[in-house]
């Protein structure tokens, strides 16, 4: 039996070639236009929040968008429309079966808000309207998580807070009340809250890691499993180790003048307590010394490496007898710093 083409592009208001974020931002600009709580008595919005939420259905879903995008762009809404031949044979020679390929139950009809049409191409299970409404798996949620060095290197576990959906307290996910659309998430089988989870950051991570909290997305429809929370780390700047060539840790460590040119053993710090290193004799500022497996720990075992930059500092204040000995210092030493300049740039 034919039934009214449905364009989903034209009713969200986006392009064919809209992106996922595009059609994200449109349905939730339309949403809050549209949402029965805001238009009380008008049925007319109803409808077209039905409308909104059934073409969101299909097109925030990329396997269902592609099935649907197969249907080309020449329909027009309105026009008498009849599957394809051939596409029962794709479903396993079942019609009604053929919501299954989108990994849901298929046709919930009128009696959960979805169209004929919807039913056309979605399908229903087994045993028409009385079989299981159709179902969609719950959205990833993406977000960022910022980490300090510190809790990138042993680990840490953090509170996060975030909007997302859960199943409707009312009709327990299904859209439907009485056999009419559930009153408090009109049809959806989901409503909007802010969730707090806790979250275990595993030693190891590093800028860009994506940790996965199965389960923790927004919720499925009609009794569907729930989305993921993905969160990608951002290591904060540290006020004093940097991040160099990937993996490594990096440090300026201040050095007085006779440490530096009479040798000495020194303190270190690193992100588990200190450790002594040796300054040779003659050192110079800027040099790099290398601390094998005191940076930061690594998911598959081990730990990079920590290098340490030398910077020579004089005391902010000389005291009378320091001043006496670099004096004397200056007297006795024939060394010109200059020289160490290329001829070309000398004075």
């Amino acid at each position: 039996m034919a039934v009214k083409f449905r364009d989903y592009y034209e009713v969200l208001g986006v392009p064919r070639t809209a992106s996922e974020e595009e059609i994200r931002k449109q349905y939730r600009k339309l949403a809050r236009k549209l949402h029965p709580d805001v238009n009380k008595n008008d049925k007319e919005a109803e409808e077209k929040f039905k409308e909104l939420n059934e073409a969101y259905q299909v097109l925030s879903d990329a396997e269902k968008r592609g099935k649907y995008d197969q249907l080309g762009a020449n329909w027009k809404a309105g026009a008498d429309f009849t599957p394809p031949p051939g596409w029962q044979s794709t479903s396993g020679g079942d019609y009604r079966d053929f919501g299954d390929i989108f990994g849901g139950a298929g046709g919930a009809g009128g009696e959960n808000g979805f169209s004929e049409f919807f039913e056309s191409l979605f399908g229903r299970r087994r045993g028409g309207r009385g079989g299981s409404p159709f179902q969609s798996k719950g959205r990833n949620i993406e977000a960022e998580i910022g980490l300090t060095l510190e809790e990138a290197h042993h680990g840490a576990t953090r509170t996060i807070s975030f909007p997302t959906t859960e199943p409707c307290p009312t009709c327990g996910g299904t859209g439907g009340k009485d056999g009419r659309p559930c009153p408090t998430c009109h049809g959806s089988g989901v409503v909007r809250q802010t969730k707090r989870v806790d979250v275990t950051i595993p030693p190891g991570v590093r800028d860009g890691s994506i940790i996965r909290l199965a389960g923790q997305g927004e919720a499925g429809t009609n009794g569907a499993p729930p989305g993921d929370l993905l969160l990608h780390v951002r290591l904060e700047a540290h006020h004093l180790f940097r991040i160099v060539d990937g993996d490594n840790l990096e440090l300026d460590l201040p050095v007085a003048p006779w440490e530096a040119a009479l040798g000495a053993r020194v303190p270190v710090p690193t992100l588990d307590g200190p450790v002594e290193m040796t300054i040779k004799p003659d050192t110079q500022a800027g040099t790099r010394h290398r601390l094998r497996g005191q940076g930061l720990n690594r998911r598959n075992g081990g730990r990079s490496d920590l290098y340490v930059r030398i910077k020579i500092v004089i005391p902010p204040k000389l005291t009378p007898k320091e001043k006496e000995l670099f004096e004397k210092l200056a007297a006795e030493s024939r060394f010109d710093a200059r020289e160490l300049l290329p001829t070309y740039v000398r004075v």
